[in-house]
């Protein structure tokens, strides 16, 4: 399988796991000590409606990188807008002062998408 399309799939796959198989489920990885996506945006300090246009984007950005694999031009569109994304999620760790390992699953997601953005470049 070849490197690229191997990537997307890792990401999207990851997205949907994160918000449609473990919405409502704790892991260590979210933001303070919160026990689900809701708990984790309010401890953030953002308000509710965000959690879901939040999640509409990654939900959709990640049907795209699934489509990239087929439509190769929109690689770029999806990746770098999950890009962005991976971005606010670490800076929402930084600004709750959570330990390095929380951001971790957000860090990796946004060098895997910055190599996905490179490929797409070139």
């Amino acid at each position: 399988m070849d490197v690229i399309i191997l990537i997307k799939l890792i990401v999207a796959l990851g997205i949907f796991n994160v918000w449609i198989l473990r919405y409502n489920q704790h892991t260590q990885y979210r933001g303070g000590k919160s026990k689900s996506l809701k708990e984790e945006f309010d401890v953030y300090g953002l308000p509710n409606w965000s959690l879901y246009l939040v999640g509409a984007i990654k939900i959709i950005l990640a049907v795209g990188l699934i489509l990239a694999i087929w439509i190769t031009q929109i690689t770029i569109y999806a990746s770098a807008g999950m890009g962005i994304l991976m971005i606010g999620a670490i800076m929402m760790h930084v600004k709750i002062k959570d330990p390095l390992k929380k951001s971790l699953p957000a860090l990796s997601m946004l060098l895997l998408l910055m190599a996905l953005c490179m490929e797409a470049i070139n």
